[in-house]
């Protein structure tokens, strides 16, 4: 038996049987390599090889998931945790000033000769727990944290470290549990529903809302040369979230309104739960006394907080019930776990994406922004409407969306702690991890990897595109799990993973439906990216 050597990547990937002969089982497992390639896995008995044939060369490549061990050379992981507390204090410097985030990992990385590394992660002891652990910064070492026959998701959802639970009502609310925990499938299962069960509202209340922040853009613009997009989105993504889940405009005088307070409340709230792992830009001694050193205390923004949750609690009762009839969840864990989801995970992600989008196809030129308009309008008319349907038709949308993902991941850390031994390969080296250790990844490495995207730095609004570009799919991780992936009740993977696509995709569609173009002045960080228009050009006719 042999497959052609001609065999198309997606030819290949869809074959799905087995030819036994003599003993042997010849199976087609996943692609690796470049271009069209042919790969058998075979089985012997009790020995397993990998036959890879390439006939040509593409752009693009495609993980193969790892292989068995005793495959790679077994090596120790390199990397030193340094002595206690003077170890971390010299990590934690470098990682927020002297190299900044990606540096201190390429450095790292370049240094030890590994895309697997041991290093101290922030914010560390003495006030914060252990801060050793095993960071995987490759595609093949990355996928480990999805295998939960290996590792375990308790506690780990922001790294080393947990936020207090009067943070979330005294509740460990959903992002906190492991799978195998009693209320994770009925909490994941509620966040799955409340996405289809308002799935009528996402597309006129996020038009309604981008409307009206479109409006306060070009009031902006016309008074002040400029307008503040990343301020104005904080307002205009809680009103569509608030209104589309609630049912109730968050400034709508009345019992609990939260007026124009909604962000900054949200704000505040997620702040003291992430401080330890942000930089503001203050001095050193400043920031890594007051920020780094010691939790805040919830009492700080115990008001901000106690605001948002009875404006949950008193307009969320439509979805609560759901909570309750459907999932036989206890109300009040499902209200913080409700508010946790909407604000925390996605508006705050949101936060982060939107700007990105923005600025990546700013930066792109006015080809991009040609091509995307384009295409909008004219899947838009040949659809009757912005509905699903044109949305799917887009394609380079799709892709511009997806490349933002890979490049700039809203979520660039992901955590596990090994509940027993293991090998975890990365393409070069097999190394041996210890059960209780705990696990990291930073997808801003491993979604640059460069055995797998070709120039993985630079961003490319048509990677995803054509039959090539959708089998790279496989290789977007930014959701805790493969695009291609469906999120389950039984791993980790983003329960909102297709909605944050699909609210990327609505803001860009948005924009040129109503703008040609626009441009943006210099980004500033603070921590986030700070975004500001200079020039908004409204659709010609």
């Amino acid at each position: 038996m042999a497959l052609s050597l001609g065999t198309s990547a997606q030819q290949f990937l869809s074959l799905q049987h087995s030819h036994r002969s003599g003993g042997a089982c010849f199976k087609c497992g996943e692609l690796l390599g470049i271009g069209r390639v042919s790969v058998v896995q075979v089985h012997l008995k009790k020995k397993s090889f990998m036959v890879l044939t390439i006939a040509d060369v593409s752009s693009e490549r495609v993980l193969l998931p790892a292989t068995g061990a005793g495959k790679l050379a077994l090596k120790p992981i390199p990397g030193d945790y340094g002595p206690p507390l003077a170890g971390l204090l010299v990590d934690r410097l470098k990682y927020f000033w002297l190299q900044g985030r990606d540096n201190f990992f390429s450095s790292a990385m370049e240094r030890y000769g590994s895309t697997v590394i041991r290093v101290n992660m922030p914010p560390g002891p003495p006030f914060f727990p252990d801060s050793r652990t095993i960071m995987l910064l490759d595609q093949k070492s990355y996928r480990v944290l999805f295998d939960m026959s290996k590792v375990e998701k308790k506690d780990v959802f922001v790294g080393t470290y947990m936020p207090s639970t009067e943070f979330t009502g005294g509740f460990r609310v959903l992002p906190y549990l492991d799978p195998s925990e009693k209320n994770h499938a009925p909490l994941k299962s509620f966040c799955s529903e409340i996405l289809r069960y308002k799935a009528m509202r996402w597309i006129p209340e996020f038009h309604k809302a981008f409307v009206e922040a479109a409006r306060r853009w070009e009031g902006q613009l016309a008074k002040n040369g400029k307008a503040d997009f990343s301020g104005i989105c904080g307002h205009f993504t809680q009103n569509f979230l608030f209104r589309s889940v609630l049912n109730r405009d968050p400034a709508t005088p009345g019992e609990f309104s939260l007026g124009n307070e909604g962000p900054s409340c949200i704000q505040a709230w997620v702040f003291l739960q992430l401080h330890p792992q942000t930089s503001l830009g203050l001095p050193l001694p400043f920031e890594e006394f007051f920020f780094h050193s010691f939790p805040l205390p919830y009492a700080l923004i115990a008001s901000q907080h106690e605001k948002l949750y009875k404006f949950f609690w008193t307009y969320g009762k439509e979805v609560l019930d759901l909570a309750v009839d459907k999932f036989d969840l206890d109300r009040e864990e499902a209200c913080h776990n409700l508010l946790f989801f909407i604000c925390f995970n996605t508006w705050g992600g949101i936060q982060l994406l939107f700007p990105s989008i923005i600025i990546r196809i700013a930066a792109a030129g006015p080809t991009l922004q040609q091509e995307l308009a384009r295409e909008v309008r004219e899947a838009v008319e040949a659809h009757g409407g912005l509905n699903m349907k044109a949305i799917s038709n887009m394609e380079l949308l799709h892709s511009t969306v997806y490349e933002v993902l890979r490049i700039d991941p809203p979520v660039p850390f992901q955590y596990a702690r090994a509940k027993k031994d293991f090998i975890v390969e990365s393409h070069d080296a097999a190394f041996k991890v210890q059960r209780g250790e705990l696990l990291g990844g930073y997808l801003g490495m491993a979604m640059k990897d460069p055995k797998v995207f070709q120039e993985p730095k630079s961003f490319n609004p048509k990677r995803f595109m054509g039959e090539e570009g959708r089998m790279l799919l496989h290789n977007l991780i930014w959701s805790n799990g493969p695009e291609t992936h469906e999120p389950t009740t039984n791993d980790k993977q983003c329960a909102g993973k297709d909605f944050v696509n699909f609210v990327a995709r609505l803001l860009v569609a948005e924009f040129f439906l109503r703008y040609d173009s626009f441009e943006i002045g210099p980004v500033v960080k603070r921590p986030r990216a700070f975004v500001e228009f200079t020039s908004l050009r409204k659709r010609g006719n």
